[in-house]
């Protein structure tokens, strides 16, 4: 499926928070929903819904909702999680380990398909099935296995020489959780997570 270049970035990242209440609610063995029943569990107007939805098609009948396997689906595919995506994993401290080892990727479109580090003590050791393989060897191994998304936990000074290193390897998307900003080309797409400027973010708002 191919991009959409003039759907605003915002809409595409609220579709995974969608997708997650339509899985939860499929859970509960649901057949149909609402916008106004997903607004109210997800804290969004239910119109926003209805707008975001509307960039990509009707997914809903008057009257009747959204069924929600029918639009859980349609989701997936725009997502483009309907299929498997190989993840190379770089640097397998505490929290490589945790990533590794975490089983919720399998069923939403993700597989952990290879670990590197470059600590002598960590190549070889055996995580979640895989070898952790020296970074020297990333470039040959992410060829071999045309991974294209990749997930970055090397400490801060160390992110952007590793990040120029898997996008010469051809990786195309990077989870960053390194506490830094990545300098990357335009065709390459960068999420970061960094839990301090999340609780910065909240602690703003705990005023006595």
């Amino acid at each position: 499926m191919g991009s959409r270049p003039n759907i605003p970035d915002i809409v595409i990242g609220r579709l995974p928070i969608y997708l997650r209440a339509l899985y939860r609610m499929i859970q509960e063995e649901k057949e149909y929903t609402s916008s106004q029943e997903l607004g109210e569990r997800l804290g969004i107007s239910s119109a926003q819904i209805r707008k975001d939805l509307s960039h990509f098609g009707e997914f809903g009948k008057q009257g009747t909702g959204y069924n929600i396997k029918f639009l859980h689906e349609k989701i997936r595919q725009i997502l483009q999680v309907d299929r498997e995506w190989l993840i190379a994993v770089v640097g397998v401290g505490d929290l490589g380990h945790a990533i590794a080892h975490y089983r919720g990727f399998a069923p939403r479109g993700f597989h952990v398909a290879a670990l590197f580090d470059s600590a002598p003590t960590k190549i070889g050791e055996q995580i979640g099935g895989l070898t952790v393989m020296p970074v020297s060897a990333m470039k040959d191994e992410i060829h071999r296995q045309k991974i294209q998304v990749a997930m970055l936990s090397v400490p801060a000074e160390h992110a952007q020489q590793v990040a120029n290193e898997l996008i010469g390897a051809g990786i195309r998307a990077i989870l960053n959780y390194a506490p830094i900003t990545l300098a990357v080309p335009p065709d390459v797409r960068v999420q970061y997570i960094d839990p301090v400027a999340h609780l910065q973010h909240m602690t703003y708002y705990l005023r006595s």
